[in-house]
């Protein structure tokens, strides 16, 4: 029986996955990608991390501007998948997901339903969750509300930032997508409707406003939002000194005890060390990058930089 799949993904998090199910002998018959992206002064082409891991393997490879377009389906067609397997990508129109005979199945980085949406693994972090995981899912014509195939439950550690747990789930949801295709080929495969309810939490895309840090809020907030968005996006907020005011990205910080509350949140300095203050208490930071420059430790910072006496954030 022909077990041909199409992979579609396009940043690091999907190439994992494409990895492991090459390194598995499955046959990737083709991956679909975006396509290329002009940045920066000089317009410089980005490729995505897709393409490149395709080139360097000799994958054949499609990056259809439009998903509808009657040649790119066309394409699919003439390549009859048995599986669309798609990790970090893009709605799919059902033109497309109805083409293989097994359906198209979809890699999300949490426990669905919780956390629909862009940045599953941002907003567990952002909301201090003590576990996440990833599921497998049944595409339909609803973003992560098709039927959970599979799930792997994962322990989220204290200290686990984006950028960690990305990297740790990108891992297990490999292995965890191998079983169910492995299953699926085998018609062993479960399927269980997901049970939606009004309490589901929620994933959004990021945006400036919702990545801004509300000195307002609790310091477990606080340092939850900031492990929750680096290294990238970066959680930030407004540095006033004197006369300046710029924008700072907070990139890792830990709780702190250096002075009594204030009404205002204020940034300290003391012993090559960055603290702020805050109605609700302290945090010490521990790597920040100020506008137009690279991150940095406080030590670095300090070194190069000079707060004045009552900087204040907002």
């Amino acid at each position: 029986m022909d077990n041909s799949i199409i992979f579609m993904g396009t940043p690091d998090f999907a190439v994992k996955s494409l990895d492991f199910l090459i390194k598995k002998n499955l046959s990737i018959d083709c991956v679909v990608t975006s396509p290329d992206k002009k940045s920066g002064r000089g317009l410089k082409i980005n490729e995505s991390e897709a393409k490149k891991y395709s080139k360097l393997n000799k994958i054949k490879l499609l990056q259809p501007n439009n998903l509808t377009d009657p040649d790119f389906i066309k394409q699919i067609k003439e390549l009859n998948p048995a599986l669309i397997v798609v990790v970090a990508f893009r709605k799919l129109p059902r033109i497309l997901y109805e083409i293989p005979k097994h359906g198209t199945i979809n890699l999300h980085a949490s426990l669905l339903p919780d956390y629909r949406g862009a940045a599953p693994i941002n907003w567990c972090l952002i909301n201090n969750e003590k576990f996440t995981g990833v599921s497998i899912i049944k595409i339909n014509e609803k973003i992560d509300y098709g039927k959970i195939l599979m799930q792997e439950k994962v322990i989220i550690d204290k200290d686990e930032d984006y950028g960690t747990l990305k990297n740790k789930l990108s891992l297990i949801g490999s292995k965890i997508l191998y079983k169910t295709i492995d299953l699926i080929f085998k018609n062993r495969i479960k399927e269980k409707a997901q049970i939606i309810t009004e309490n589901d939490k929620k994933a959004p895309k990021l945006t400036s406003e919702n990545t801004r840090i509300d000195w307002d809020s609790s310091i477990d907030s606080i340092i939850g939002k900031i492990r929750g968005l680096a290294p990238k996006p970066g959680a930030w907020t407004i540095l006033i000194n004197d006369k300046d005011e710029i924008r700072m990205k907070i990139l890792k910080a830990r709780p702190a005890s250096y002075s009594k509350s204030n009404s205002k949140s204020i940034l300290l300095t003391q012993d090559k060390r960055i603290f702020i203050s805050t109605p609700n208490g302290e945090i010490e930071c521990d790597i920040i990058q100020l506008e137009n420059k690279k991150a940095m430790t406080a030590k670095d910072t300090l070194n190069g930089y000079n707060f004045s006496s009552k900087c204040l954030v907002k």
